[in-house]
């Protein structure tokens, strides 16, 4: 066994090496039209067994080792587990961080709307996702023996109707869009259809177990939660909003007083550990978190701090523990590779379709609902943790595994290109995606700037004040 300071030492090295990476790809992303979150998680591909591996395989199980030999047992190396605390403490902050910047306002002016399409959303892909799963589990090497036909039919289908909603809040921050109609709806549409996800994946883990405890846990837990956060915590969090960030002569400090900022921490670390506990998963708990902050001067003393820690270094450890797990290899099969496509096809022509059409019905423009399909095939971060419960938990294979990990890299990368494709179709007349809809500028205004892709890059812009509204015009 290493001791704790050979672990800590090679963290360290591991650290740097996807800094270094994340950074080196993303000017190549930046050119293909992608936002920053989607160089980090191909950055987690990149240093795993897919690629790294393929070309360097000793290089790559020097420098991110899974396993150890003690003995003749084989366990979890320590720094594996470092690597995944690192990454979950990362995506629970900045979920925080999503929650405290989203807009409660607009959605509350189009809650019907949201609804309706959720509904729609997280519908037709369960239907095509179980049945593409229950015949998976006929075929063999994509379910583990414990797994029958319903639950894994349940399975496939959470992993198609799932809408990474940290991704899509990132894709959505970046591209401008926080203050639209159509990124609270696509954020609302996300979150709704991810909680759907996680109560199904509760549910096949559950009956696995012979137990269906752990789905009513995961409902009832969510729920009471949820009440307990937006009827009791809200209001004593609101005493927050008294401190002012000012010294005596009304100069602003810079300063985060402890006692607020401690408040804030635990109410975050302890709203993930129970969302984690009951089933829903810690990222809900945090995201409610934020949620139900006091806006003010305090809390955006506390993004401002965050965000970039948040982005640039907590958050890529998440990225590169799912990385290690996926070995492209494995797909090169016919059969498989067949399998591959055919999974990739229903993944995202039932989201697309079924958001789009519905948000269509409900009175947005061809325009608005098919960049709104477009950003729910976003699924990188939340089919990656639904991924590894499976994996953990033994219920899938590393087959099926490698599968949907295509499959969300390929759907999660086309997201962005599509969803500009609908929002630059209306620059040429002058219309741009507002609070209310789409909307027109004035004409001096309509022309396009094509500097906002590179613009659009520090975690300040991507989750802080400095992004660019609506009313700034097209990024």
């Amino acid at each position: 066994m290493p001791s704790l300071l050979e672990v800590t030492t090679h963290f360290f090295l591991q650290v740097a090496f996807i800094l270094v990476t994340c950074r080196l790809l993303w000017p190549v992303f930046r050119r293909l039209g992608q936002v920053q979150v989607v160089a980090i998680m191909a950055a987690g591909f990149v240093l795993g067994p897919s690629v790294l591996g393929a070309v360097w395989p000793s290089a790559q199980e020097w420098l991110f080792p899974t396993t150890l030999k003690v003995g003749t047992t084989s366990i979890t190396h320590p720094n594996l587990t470092a690597i995944y605390v690192v990454g979950q403490l990362g995506l629970v902050l900045y979920m925080f961080l999503v929650g405290a910047s989203f807009k409660l306002q607009i959605l509350r002016s189009h809650l019907g709307k949201a609804g309706a399409t959720s509904l729609a959303g997280i519908g037709v892909p369960l239907v095509l996702g179980g049945l593409l799963g229950w015949w998976m589990v006929g075929q063999g090497d994509y379910f583990t023996g414990k797994v029958g036909a319903v639950q894994g039919g349940l399975f496939v289908a959470s992993a198609v109707a799932i809408t990474a909603f940290p991704m899509l809040a990132w894709i959505i921050y970046a591209s401008g869009l926080l203050n639209t109609r159509l990124g609270t709806m696509s954020l609302s549409c996300a979150a709704f259809d991810d909680a759907c996800a996680w109560v199904l994946l509760a549910t096949v883990v559950a009956t696995t177990k012979d137990s269906m405890s752990g789905a009513f846990l995961a409902i009832g837990g969510g729920l009471a939660y949820l009440v307990f956060m937006t009827v009791v915590a809200r209001r004593f969090l609101a005493r927050l909003n008294t401190w002012k960030p000012l010294d005596g002569d009304g100069e602003r400090t810079g300063g985060l007083p402890v006692t607020p900022l401690v408040i804030v921490l635990l109410v975050v670390l302890l709203g993930s550990w129970f969302t984690d506990y009951v089933g829903i998963y810690s990222v809900f708990g945090a995201f409610v978190a934020g949620c139900v902050m006091p806006r003010g001067a305090l809390l955006d003393t506390v993004r401002d701090r965050f965000e970039p820690l948040v982005a640039y270094l907590l958050l890529p450890a998440f990225f590169i523990y799912s990385g290690l797990n996926t070995k492209l290899s494995l797909i090169f099969e016919p059969k498989v590779l067949l399998v591959a496509v055919v999974v990739m096809v229903v993944s995202f022509a039932s989201k697309f379709g079924a958001i789009g059409l519905a948000a269509r019905w409900q009175g947005m423009s061809w325009r608005e609902a098919g960049a709104m399909g477009a950003l729910a095939n976003a699924r990188g971060l939340m089919e990656l943790i639904l991924l590894n419960i499976g994996l953990t938990a033994g219920l899938i294979t590393g087959q099926l595994y490698t599968i949907l990990a295509l499959m969300t890299i390929v759907t999660t990368f086309v997201a962005t290109p599509v969803m500009r494709l609908f929002e630059r179709s209306g620059w040429k007349h002058g219309i741009v995606f507002g609070p209310s809809g789409e909307e027109h500028l004035a004409p001096e205004v309509a022309e396009p700037r094509t500097s906002g892709d590179q613009a659009l890059s520090t975690p300040e812009q991507v989750l802080g004040k400095s992004r660019v509204d609506v009313a700034d015009g097209p990024p």
